[in-house]
């Protein structure tokens, strides 16, 4: 057992008794029951445990709204709350998360899933780490757990499930709403447009005519170099150059990891990684990345020095949106030459899955515990309100191109790989496109042969 096991097994025997209340009722398996690494109190009550990387609410050792320090909203508190009380009675158990930390969680599965004693019940999880577990078979299929043969995998509203290419079975799950939109958009400075006397993108969106080259045009109008009355640099572009490659190879109808056959070496891929050369090495137009923050190459837009970045709810919330004193506009990703505006996906899969780990007891009672705690709204989805997503996103027409972008995602592993798949070397220019796709082409596809194997 590594020093990490011993140290987390501590930890979730102390967690567990501040949830339970009493020492010995942590500790004991369920009268007559095999020996297992389920939990049970002195009463038969199964102890479920979800190992994540914050602090989840509303669980069983909450008990009231208040004890949330981030409500918002008192009426969907108490459905949450009441829902938690209901799934206690319903099923028998004790319900609770502990916090791992997010590289915990990861070090966890890798860890204690492997031996067959998964630390938790539950994990919470990034596809980033996710979808490498579920391959690696650290994850039982929903199939598996006893839902094959039944029709809820189609017809239910609750919950949302993540096939692999090559895989027929569903390992990962996530809610179906969660009251954002989950979609990295195109965001844009509207005053930087306007005194450039440059049509609205979302004009020229609708009007079908946002293309690369548009945006290109766009992104050399909008770079503006320091002068003598020392006015700031203003860049076409800045922002995170994972999300711009993502969303740039998705317009093109591309990919790199799609399926069990590298793309990379496509020339849909190879046109994607030619426009962000270009974009910081050509055309310079792209704020020069800094390799020391990673959130300052996005953050210039507040600045109102940017005229187009990456945006998202959080984004907004977190480093500014409503409060700036320069208005912003949301568009979807231009279309490349091989892309379509009606067949183009716009989204990668977002928000934190769930999957349930090899060696757990009873895992379709973990899986319909989890099911009924999210589905707290009760089928009634008009609870599940977008009221702070949309907030964040300062108008309709801004918040109504990011749920479309959202409800139209279309997957790729190429960041999930473990490879430290790097575009930094490029857009500094040390290495140009064809050199990076003769460097990682063939070790994707080793991956991809071991994943799919």
């Amino acid at each position: 057992m590594g020093r990490f096991t011993r140290f987390y097994s501590l930890v979730i025997v102390v967690f567990l008794l501040l949830a339970c209340g009493k020492q010995e009722e942590t500790t004991a398996q369920k009268p007559n029951a095999p020996v297992s690494n389920a939990r049970y109190t002195p009463d038969g009550r199964r102890i479920i445990t979800m190992g994540t990387w914050y602090d989840r609410y509303y669980m069983s050792k909450h008990q009231t709204i208040e004890d949330d320090p981030g409500m918002s909203y008192p009426e969907t508190a108490e459905l949450r709350l009441a829902k938690i009380r209901e799934i206690e009675a319903r099923y028998n158990v004790v319900f609770n998360s502990v916090n791992l930390t997010f590289d915990g969680v990861q070090e966890s599965i890798e860890t204690s899933v492997p031996e067959g004693k998964p630390d938790v019940d539950l994990y919470e999880v990034d596809l980033k780490f996710g979808i490498p577990a579920a391959l690696k078979n650290y994850a039982l299929s929903l199939e598996e757990i006893g839902l094959e043969g039944t029709d809820v995998l189609s017809t239910q509203n609750v919950m949302k499930y993540l096939k692999l290419s090559g895989h027929s079975e569903a390992y990962l799950f996530t809610p179906a709403v969660s009251g954002g939109t989950s979609a990295y958009v195109l965001a844009y400075n509207k005053d930087l447009i306007r005194k450039a006397g440059l049509p609205s993108p979302q004009d020229l969106w609708e009007r079908g005519e946002w293309t690369w080259d548009r945006w290109r045009q766009y992104l050399k109008v909008l770079t503006r170099d320091a002068d003598n009355d020392g006015r700031p640099e203003v860049y076409g572009f800045s922002g995170y150059w994972t999300n711009l490659l993502t969303n740039l190879l998705l317009s093109n109808n591309a990919g790199i990891a799609r399926g069990a056959q590298e793309e990379l070496s496509s020339p849909g891929a190879l046109e994607a990684l030619r426009f962000i050369y270009d974009m910081y090495n050509t055309d310079k137009t792209a704020r020069p990345w800094d390799v020391s923050n990673w959130e300052i190459n996005n953050r210039l837009y507040a600045e109102g020095l940017s005229g187009f970045w990456i945006g998202a709810d959080w984004i907004f919330n977190e480093q500014g949106g409503k409060n700036l004193p320069f208005e912003i506009g949301v568009v979807p990703w231009p279309v490349g030459p091989g892309g379509s505006k009606e067949t183009n996906r716009h989204s990668q899969p977002q928000n934190n899955w769930y999957l349930i780990p090899r060696g757990v007891e009873d895992p379709l009672l973990v899986y319909q515990v989890i099911f009924d705690w999210l589905n707290w709204y009760n089928d009634d989805r008009s609870l599940v309100d977008d009221r702070w997503s949309r907030s964040q996103y300062m108008n309709d027409r801004n918040f109504d191109y990011a749920a479309m972008m959202a409800s139209r995602p279309g997957f790729d592993m190429w960041d999930n790989l473990g490879l430290n798949f790097d575009l930094v070397p490029m857009i500094t220019g040390q290495v140009g496109p064809e050199d990076l796709v003769q460097e990682y082409s063939s070790r994707i596809q080793a991956v991809l042969n071991d994943f799919f194997d």
